[in-house]
């Protein structure tokens, strides 16, 4: 059968009691498959993406450029990246949830972290909870941009000297960054079923 997560499974639930229901749909789908196999170039572009979105995203710091202390690399880059060229046909890969799903989380984190920094675990809930929600309100989730959400809250300290510049570097310029790329190694694929992004909106 091939892989689908969203496949339609009725499985007989009379005579069982709402735990058991519960507990027997951690047991995932019977015969779905959601990992399928990837041919070498699609295993090629992944890497190539990901190397060059990334070392892009870093290189301001690497040769100490002026103004390098507000480009630099984010723990959620990794995420995007991995899902833009791992997966550049999934939903939450398209322009508008790495875009809008990053700065929402951005925003969300500075907000979380200004209003009730002292207690570090009300703000990285806060920060986390309230991105998700809001990306799910605007259809927009992009589930890096949770991480990017908690960095805001948990610093490095640069990143908390930034306050709300933090949405517009380094993330946006870093997703800029990771978009055009997406869009130009992606589309070099002879595999028509590769092309990015899928919808743009």
């Amino acid at each position: 059968m091939q892989g689908n997560p969203d496949i339609n499974f009725q499985e007989p639930t009379s005579g069982r009691s709402p735990i058991e229901r519960y507990v027997r749909r951690m047991r995932g789908t019977p015969g779905a498959s959601v990992h399928p196999k990837p041919n070498p170039l699609t295993v090629l572009a992944a890497f190539l993406g990901c190397f060059v979105g990334i070392y892009l995203i870093a290189l301001p710091e690497v040769v100490n450029l002026p103004g390098s202390t507000k480009f630099f690399l984010i723990g959620s880059f990794g995420a995007s990246a991995a899902l833009l060229f791992g997966a550049p046909r999934a939903p939450l890969a398209q322009p508008r949830s790495l875009i809008f799903g990053q700065l929402i989380a951005a925003l969300c984190g500075v907000s979380a972290f200004k209003l009730v920094g002292g207690d570090l675990g009300l703000a990285a809930g806060l920060a986390v909870g309230s991105a998700t929600a809001i990306m799910l309100l605007t259809g927009s989730l992009h589930p890096p941009a949770g991480a990017t959400a908690l960095i805001a809250v948990l610093g490095p300290a640069k990143v908390h000297a930034l306050g709300y510049g933090y949405v517009l570097s380094p993330v946006l310029i870093g997703v800029l960054i990771l978009l055009v790329t997406a869009l130009l190694i992606n589309n070099l694929s002879p595999d028509e079923n590769r092309h990015y992004p899928l919808s743009w909106w």
